[in-house]
């Protein structure tokens, strides 16, 4: 969508830098990316990645096992300490988590953040007991979502499974609750590489006052740039642009600084 279509947003103050994720879905130990959620394909070794990526200036690293919710399993902790030993940026894991125990073996696996998405939905007082024991600093709640002719409502289990939840009204509850940042990933524009939901998304970062994470649809340099200047978000995370080749952090930090976004240059 371009700026122009957004109501006149005002031109933000930049005081932060703006970080860079890269993203690794895993599935039986290979990342992998698909296209809205469907249409899964390999995309390469795990720890390979993670260490390319930290080594180009990646400002942290994000790794979902996206069908452990699914198969009611814990995410492999042999998985996670493999990609911890490799890089030296923060690391967010996410998938199965649904106890205090896991998020104390994946702090120890190497993990510096955990994702919730599913679990956190189904328990929301999760969200709580994490932050409450790790500190909010440590949980990210993800959220997977699509527009419907409701809104934009909440989707499970990696999307296979739709709820009435709104967008606005869960992250909302879920900042109440002490998640310490959202990460959201617009179903509709995943994998696509048209650009980022610009709308969903400035309304997020308009309400909360936690960090939000944009995911879904990055295609080109200027949808980062559009995604931090439009919408207002903290962090843009991408995976497919990075795992195919389309685009290299180290060039894509070099137009944003150029465009005048302020970011971390290795």
């Amino acid at each position: 969508m371009a700026e122009s279509q957004i109501s006149n947003p005002i031109k933000p103050v930049f005081k932060l830098a703006k970080r860079i994720i890269a993203c690794l879905d895993i599935k039986n130990g290979r990342t992998v990316k698909g296209v809205r959620f469907e249409d899964i394909r390999d995309a390469g070794d795990p720890v390979e990645l993670a260490k390319k990526y930290a080594d180009e200036g990646a400002d942290e690293l994000v790794f979902l096992d996206i069908s452990a919710s699914h198969e009611s399993r814990r995410i492999r902790l042999d998985w996670v300490e493999a990609v911890a030993r490799s890089i030296n940026i923060p690391f967010t894991v996410g998938g199965g988590i649904a106890e205090i125990q896991d998020v104390q073996d994946l702090l120890m696996a190497g993990a510096d953040k955990i994702s919730i998405n599913s679990a956190a939905v189904r328990k929301p007082e999760l969200i709580h007991e994490f932050s409450q024991k790790f500190g909010v600093q440590c949980v990210v709640v993800a959220i997977d979502a699509r527009h419907t002719p409701e809104g934009w409502r909440v989707y499970l289990s990696g999307g296979r499974v739709a709820t009435q939840l709104g967008l606005l009204e869960w992250a909302l509850e879920a900042e109440k609750l002490g998640a310490g940042e959202i990460l959201f990933t617009s179903m509709d524009n995943d994998g696509v590489q048209s650009g980022f939901a610009l709308e969903p998304l400035l309304s997020l970062s308009q309400v909360l006052s936690i960090p939000l994470i944009a995911s879904g649809g990055a295609g080109t340099m200027p949808h980062f740039e559009e995604v931090f200047r439009v919408a207002r978000v903290d962090a843009a995370l991408a995976a497919g642009v990075f795992h195919y080749g389309t685009m290299r952090i180290p060039e894509l930090k070099t137009y944003l600084k150029s465009m005048e976004i302020p970011v971390r240059l290795s």
